[in-house]
C-alpha cells in the first residue's frame, strides 16, 4: 500500500473515532499505561520527543500552519538521532518509508500521536519491522508546509542498534 492512502485512512479513521479534531501542539502522544511497552525513556545521545513536541500550531486559510520554536529550527538539516515505534506504510516485513512515533501503535488504523509525534522516515537500506522501538539515524527536515500534515521527517536514514 502506498503512503497516501494508508494515511489518509488513519487520518480519517481517527477523526471518525474522535469526532472533534485533537488540540495540536499538546505533546508526543499518549502512552496507554495498559500498554505491553514501556515507554521510550529520554536519552542524551536520541533526538527528544519533549523537544520536538513544543511545536504549536494555528489555523491560517483553513488550515493549520506550525510554530517551532527556536531549538528545533535550529535542528533543520542536521544529522540526528530518533528513537520511536515503527508503523509501516507499505507492505512487507521490511520497510524504507515508515512513521515513527512517540508512543506504540494501538490500532492499525489509527495514527498513534499527533504530527508533533511522529517523524516519516526513508532509509538507505530496509529496516526490518518490529513491534520493539528502533532507533534511526539521518538528516531531520523540519517540515512548515507538508501536504499530509506531517512536521518533521528523517532523510537518509540508517537503522542504528
Amino acid at each position: 500500500m502506498k503512503f497516501k492512502p494508508l494515511l489518509a485512512l488513519c487520518l480519517a479513521a481517527a477523526a471518525a473515532v474522535a469526532q472533534t479534531p485533537p488540540p495540536m501542539g499538546q505533546g508526543g502522544g499518549y502512552h496507554d499505561p495498559r500498554s505491553p511497552f514501556k515507554p521510550l525513556e529520554e536519552r542524551a545521545d536520541i533526538l527528544s520527543w519533549k523537544l520536538l513536541s513544543q511545536v504549536t500550531a494555528k489555523a491560517e486559510k483553513k488550515k493549520l500552519v506550525p510554530s517551532f520554536p527556536a531549538a528545533v529550527q535550529a535542528l533543520d538539516r542536521k544529522t540526528v538521532r530518533v528513537q520511536g515505534f515503527m508503523t509501516p506504510l507499505e507492505a512487507g516485513d521490511k520497510q524504507q518509508h515508515f512513521l515513527l512515533s512517540s508512543v506504540p501503535t494501538s490500532c492499525s488504523f489509527c495514527v498513534p500521536a499527533g504530527p508533533e509525534g511522529m517523524v516519516e522516515v526513508r532509509t538507505k537500506k530496509p529496516v526490518r519491522y518490529t513491534l520493539e522501538p528502533v532507533i534511526v539515524e539521518g538528516q531531520l527536515a523540519v517540515l512548515h508546509d507538508d501536504p499530509y500534515g506531517l512536521y518533521y521527517r528523517v532523510e537518509d536514514g540508517l537503522a542504528v542498534n
